[in-house]
């Protein structure tokens, strides 16, 4: 007789209605700096900045908290930016040669950024354009009139073009060609050739009349506009790179392409002038590549600044970016480790100034944004509330804590802050703006591990990701780094100046250092990070300066297993002897995992003072109290051969994946071969049977989908052996009357070990030693890894963390129901009861959906219309970038989102959630996305910019619209109404028909129609006869269903 499931009898309006004050899928804010930046730009008068990136993306900040984005539609870099101060419009070149006007509108409230219009330069009136390069007309370089009313476009063909602002109007009657210009130039200086792209554009300070226009061969010409006329010729023989004004006007500055500047006296009496008053090699007299870019500024309490960029000694140092700042006989040589983007200087623009007075130097870098403080002695740099550069070191894993205690806030800010002393105190300089989000209600930690061996500490509580603090690794290893620390103290004293700054470091000095898993508990400030070699090392916060050795243990995984080499990277040797620690977190214990395997879980519970790690070895547990190991496990299989080889190894069993490639094809041929054919009795027979249960189900209701069929994965396959997940869970495993300390362990294989755990008192914590003994192992059927384990209590709760009890942070869990134990694995999500480990529910994502686990979490959402509601649910990111949320114990789907791109395989790994609702992954190597789960709990860019241009001069709108958020990778952000998921209203995401997925509510029948998912329980610590009792139930359930039992 056949049976059929059915998911729901109709949509329930009440749950409907809760799921919307619940669950809104959001992406939020870009946390970190912007991938491939290609262009900057300032408004002095909004005090706000703008970086463009080779996406096409536009980002302008303000004060920390002020941020907006926009997108072109052209996939194509941003080369260029220019502000109409104070307007909140913003003019943008791509490389496709189209100009985009940008304005920032008030809209409820908040300002937003929008595209309103776009322009392409024509070809030049009577000339065939169909012959001309085009790159002709490409624009070159853009002024932007003081005025705001025209702006001036140099082409690569050396005429200069004029449009009227806001509209991109071309003024065609003020157009400047190379003809123009070339009868005011002497016929010896002519010489039949043109004079190259228009390569500067610059205002004069006093006079808005006239233009500094620079051309590529060398030559420099003061246009008059109102006479269209050359006031002034400076006929330079070296190819010119960019101009700038001494701001009384008297004086202009010429960089050029062999390393040199020049400095020009404007005479009343000459039209033209031939030598500069002063020409100069910086770094000379061997050859130099150019300087890109000069200002000039200067100060009323001294000598001027120059700034430039370039001018290197081409043989030794060519290879080297660098910003170099000039003043009197002061010379610093500013080397950074990525190419300079651009610079520009925050000083006075008022025209009734005397002096620029500079007060800030900002300079954009490939791989990060540094500010310069100009007037404090020794110019320290000012740290910078945002845009912080994630990637400094490539990261490698990350972690959030939610709800972190103040005093534990405040003692790790206390810590960053005495790691950098040459910091300077002044405010950050980029202001504008005011930010309208309302204060964090909690401080949120992100932690990113990195492969230099370093952990970063942000503050993740806002709008503004902030640098807190970083903790160093390296330094009880020994390593490289001393070595190449005295190399640079030694060049320091050479010439040029140079002076490192920045903290991007693209290069690690050795791969094992890496950082892999992080645990960290907030009640007693203790600390695992856990690396690439195999090293697990537990650290404590001290507000004091330290000196002392690091205790040593090492822990076999192999367990003296025979026929298994190791033939990956050694393990990191450590330093011997007290070693010197400053203020932060330091280490008190390394645990040195052998063989020295990548570590790839780690848990902690700082209330039984134990660490649990794992490798693709096996898992050990270690008591870092007694500096003494309490159990090593190894999980390899027999045929595991790839465990032994490591990540850095060269070694692959390349027969063994061709092996297993032959294995899938034959199994598909197979399974090809017994089809039945379209017109055999069998199929028809299948057709009549599925007519019939049409008829017979009620119309409304709706059939469980059509389940995929799963091969079960092979015992030998490589890496089966690694520890996926580890758990620690004061629950019931040896009886339903005693609870006590348990350790969960999941592996690559589906297995799953449960330990007892004999933990003493705190009181006798020094007189008895941990001992732990195995209760329950659980092999999955499918062989699908295990992600997560969790243990519920009697109400379905997820258990509270160490000491949030004790502290009264938390209410005690319920231990007077029964237990249960979420397992997930990549295929399907299923609740087993403790102690017995019989299924309750489970819900087959791989199955229904078609994809795969790949992070999971327990997640609180509160309802935006109580704040006393709370739900507790799973949430679930899938190999394809969806985010799956169900409910708790119950498993029954709620809602449905497309987060992350599937073919964003980093992005996807990078996932972390948060426990209100919250996630983050990484969109680029430098950029976090932020998302939000909750209707109530989102953290979003809510500013306002007081803007200078009357109202009602807007220009239209572009008909077609733009998206409202977008990426910066391009990716369009979704609202919660554009989700490209199942939304409430959709039937698919409807499959509870309570209102509520509690305790005692009844739960959804175990699903096993077409299940050959039956797993086997081995029970170490149950009575004999309870033993048999329960095998005999396993038969049964056996004989009922079609499971294949894998022992």
């Amino acid at each position: 007789m056949m049976k059929f499931r059915f998911r729901r009898q109709g949509h329930d309006p009440q749950r409907e209605k809760l799921k919307l004050e619940l669950f809104a899928f959001n992406k939020t804010v870009e946390h970190g700096f912007p991938n491939q930046p290609s262009s900057l730009a300032y408004d002095p008068k909004l005090r706000i900045m703008a970086v463009g990136t080779k996406s096409g993306a536009v980002k302008i900040y303000g004060a920390p908290g002020v941020e907006l984005t926009g997108l072109h539609k052209e996939t194509a870099a941003v080369t260029q930016m220019h502000f109409l101060p104070g307007q909140g419009r913003l003019l943008s070149l791509l490389d496709d040669n189209t100009l985009h006007l940008w304005e920032i509108d008030q809209k409820d409230g908040y300002s937003h950024l929008e595209e309103i219009r776009s322009f392409v330069l024509p070809g030049r009136p009577g000339f065939d354009s169909a012959n001309s390069p085009p790159s002709f007309t490409r624009v070159t370089v853009i002024l932007l009139k003081s005025a705001c009313d025209v702006a001036c476009l140099g082409a690569e063909g050396g005429g200069v073009s004029f449009l009227e602002l806001p509209g991109l109007t071309l003024l065609e009657d003020k157009a400047l060609y190379q003809e123009d210009i070339l009868q005011s130039v002497p016929d010896d200086y002519r010489c039949g050739k043109s004079l190259g792209p228009v390569e500067s554009l610059q205002e004069h300070p006093q006079d808005s009349s006239k233009i500094l226009i620079g051309y590529s061969r060398g030559l420099v010409i003061v246009w008059d506009q109102h006479t269209r006329a050359v006031c002034h010729l400076f006929l330079g023989n070296q190819q010119l790179e960019s101009l700038g004004w001494e701001r009384s006007g008297r004086t202009v500055v010429s960089s050029h392409s062999d390393g040199g500047y020049m400095v020009w006296a404007i005479s009343s009496g000459c039209h033209k002038t031939l030598q500069p008053l002063m020409s100069t090699i910086p770094y000379g007299p061997f050859p130099c590549k150019a300087i890109n870019k000069i200002l000039w500024r200067t100060c009323e309490s001294g000598s001027h600044f120059i700034i430039f960029s370039g001018g290197m000694p081409r043989a030794s140092y060519g290879d080297r970016h660098c910003v170099s700042i000039l003043q009197g006989q002061s010379l610093v040589t500013l080397d950074f480790t990525s190419r300079v983007i651009d610079f520009f200087t925050v000083h006075n623009t008022e025209p009734e100034e005397e002096f620029d007075n500079p007060s800030a130097l900002v300079v954009l870098v490939e791989e990060e944004l540094v500010v310069l403080d100009l007037q404090t002695p020794g110019w320290p740099t000012i740290p910078a509330p945002y845009l912080a550069p994630l990637h400094s070191s490539a990261i490698t894993c990350s972690y959030h804590i939610s709800n972190v205690p103040l005093k534990l806030w405040e003692r790790i800010i206390a810590a960053g802050e005495q790691q950098s002393p040459r910091r300077s105190c002044v405010n950050w300089p980029i202001n504008g703006g005011k930010n309208l989000a309302q204060e964090p209600t909690q401080r949120g930690l992100l932690l990113t591990g990195h492969e230099d061996g370093t952990v970063r500490f942000w503050d993740a509580s806002g709008v503004s990701l902030r640098p807190l603090y970083k903790l160093g690794t390296a330094g009880i290893f020994q390593t490289d780094c001393e070595h190449n620390d005295s190399l640079n103290q030694a060049s320091e004293e050479e010439w040029p100046p140079f002076r490192k700054v920045g903290c991007f470091d693209p290069y690690s000095d050795d791969p094992r250092l890496g950082i892999q898993k992080i645990a960290l508990c907030k009640y007693t400030a203790r600390m695992v990070v856990a690396g690439t070699a195999g090293q697990v090392l537990v650290l404590e916060l001290s507000d004091e300066a330290s000196e002392h050795a690091v205790s040593m243990a090492t822990v076999d995984l192999l367990q003296d297993r025979e026929g298994f080499t190791w033939k990956g990277h050694d393990r990191l040797t450590p330093k011997n002897g007290s070693m010197a620690f400053g203020p932060g977190f330091q280490p008190s214990v390394l645990v040195q995992c052998m063989p020295p395997a990548t570590v790839t879980a780690v848990t902690l519970h700082s209330e039984w003072n134990l660490v649990a790690f794992g490798t693709s070895h096996g898992f050990g547990l270690f008591d870092y109290y007694r500096r003494s190991p309490v159990l090593a496990r190894c999980t390899l299989h027999p045929n595991d051969s790839l465990a032994m080889e490591g990540p850095l190894s060269r070694v692959k069993s390349l027969k063994k994946s061709l092996r297993q490639s032959f294995r899938r094809i034959r199994k598909s041929r197979v399974s090809g071969k017994k089809r039945i054919g379209a017109n055999s009795p069998s199929s028809k027979l299948q057709e009549a049977n599925a007519q019939l249960a049409e008829q017979a189900g009620p119309p409304e209701m709706e059939m469980t989908p059509v389940q995929r069929r799963i091969e079960p994965r092979s015992a030998d396959d490589s890496l089966s052996g690694v520890v996926r997940c580890l758990y620690f869970a004061d629950t019931f495993l040896r009886d339903a009357a005693h609870h006590g300390p348990t350790m969960w362990a999941g592996t690559n294989s589906g297995s799953v070990f449960a330990y007892a755990l004999e933990v003493p008192s705190q009181e006798k914590f020094s007189e008895r030693s941990v001992e732990a003994v195995l209760g329950k192992e659980i092999q999955l059927m499918h062989r699908a890894p295990v992600v997560s384990v969790a243990v519920l209590d009697g109400r379905g709760n997820p258990l509270p963390e160490p000491y949030e009890v004790s502290r009264d942070l938390a209410k005690a869990p319920d231990m007077q129901g029964s237990h249960s134990v979420l397992i997930a694995s990549e295929e399907q999500l299923k609740v087993f009861t403790l102690p017995k480990i019989s299924a309750k529910t489970k819900f087959k994502l791989t199955a229904h959906e078609g994809c795969r686990v790949r992070k999971v979490a327990l997640v609180s959402f509160t309802s935006v219309a109580c704040e006393d509601y709370t739900e507790n649910c799973l949430a679930c990111l899938t190999n394809l970038g969806d985010i799956h949320v169900f409910t708790m114990p119950g498993l029954r789907p709620q809602v449905h989102y497309n987060c992350i791109r599937k073919e964003d395989i980093s992005g996807i790994a990078s996932c972390v959630f948060t426990k209100h609702g919250q996630g983050f992954y990484l969109i680029s190597p430098s950029e976090f996305e932020r998302f939000s789960l909750s209707a109530r709990n989102i953290t979003e860019p809510l500013c306002s910019l007081e803007l200078l241009r009357l109202r009602g001069t807007s220009p239209s709108p572009l008909p077609t619209g733009m998206p409202k958020l977008s990426q910066a990778n391009g990716t369009p952000m979704l609202q919660s109404s554009e989700a490209n998921g199942r939304t409430p209203e959709d039937p698919q995401a409807a499959f509870s028909p309570t209102p509520f997925d509690s305790h005692s509510s009844p739960e959804s029948p175990l699903d096993t129609t077409g299940d050959i998912t039956a797993e086997e329980v081995r029970d170490f610590l149950a009575s004999s006869e309870e033993a048999e009792r329960n095998l005999r139930n396993v038969s049964e359930e056996e004989a009922r269903s079609p499971g294949i039992l894998i022992k």
